[in-house]
Parts: C-alpha cells; sequence; structure tokens
C-alpha cells in the first residue's frame, strides 16, 4: 500500500501541475479534464494514506511515531487542499500568492515527515 501512496502523490503532483499549465495557457477545456482526473488522485491518496495511518501507525500507537504520523496526516489533507484552491482561484483569476506559500509549507512539512522522520 505504501507504493501506491507515494505513486499516488507523484501522478498527483503531475497532474496537478498540467493542470495549473493548461489552465494558464487558456486551455478550459483540457484543464478540466486533467482537474477531474486529479481529483479522483486525491481519493487514492486520501484512501491509501488513511489505509498507512491506522493501519501501520496506529495499530501499534507509541506516542512520538503516533502524533507525527497523524500531524503528517493532516498536512497531506493540507497539501490537497492548496493544490484545489490553487487550481480553483487561477481558473477564477484571482490572487494566488498565498495558496502557493501554503503550497510549499504543506509540501515540505509532508516530505521532511514523510521521508526524515517516520520509518517506512
Amino acid at each position: 500500500m505504501l507504493h501506491m501512496h507515494v505513486t499516488s502523490w507523484i501522478l498527483g503532483l503531475i497532474l496537478f501541475l498540467v493542470a495549473l499549465f493548461l489552465y494558464k495557457q487558456g486551455n478550459e477545456k483540457g484543464g478540466k479534464i486533467v482537474h477531474m482526473i486529479l481529483r479522483l488522485f486525491y481519493l487514492i491518496i486520501i484512501f491509501t494514506g488513511g489505509y498507512l495511518l491506522f493501519d501501520v501507525y496506529l495499530a501499534n500507537f507509541s506516542m512520538p511515531m503516533g502524533a507525527e504520523a497523524i500531524t503528517k496526516g493532516i498536512a497531506g489533507i493540507w497539501l490537497i487542499a492548496a493544490m484545489e484552491m490553487l487550481l480553483v482561484k487561477t481558473t477564477k483569476g484571482k490572487p494566488v500568492a498565498g495558496w502557493w506559500a501554503q503550497l510549499i509549507i504543506a509540501l515540505i512539512l509532508v516530505l521532511v515527515l514523510g521521508y526524515i522522520r517516520l520509518p517506512l
């Protein structure tokens, strides 16, 4: 399940960038198609992340690892929300600087917790 989670995150980030570039180029139809596929990947990411959280970390709950795993889960949902809001605000032509900042902070937090702190 870990490989599926990592693969879905990588594909999700790639689809996010593709949708963003399509929206920036004015290709609304192509951007909407990629955006809908990205939303499917959001569901896969949330399902596999929830499975990993409950099956691996919370089944043998120990205080530092369990708390960090829960924090990583919350940061992952924050990252998905920032990605989604950034795409929606871009399509509407509204300012997105704050959402870029949130996306970068959440991405750094997820990567640090996922690849440096947590054992998997």
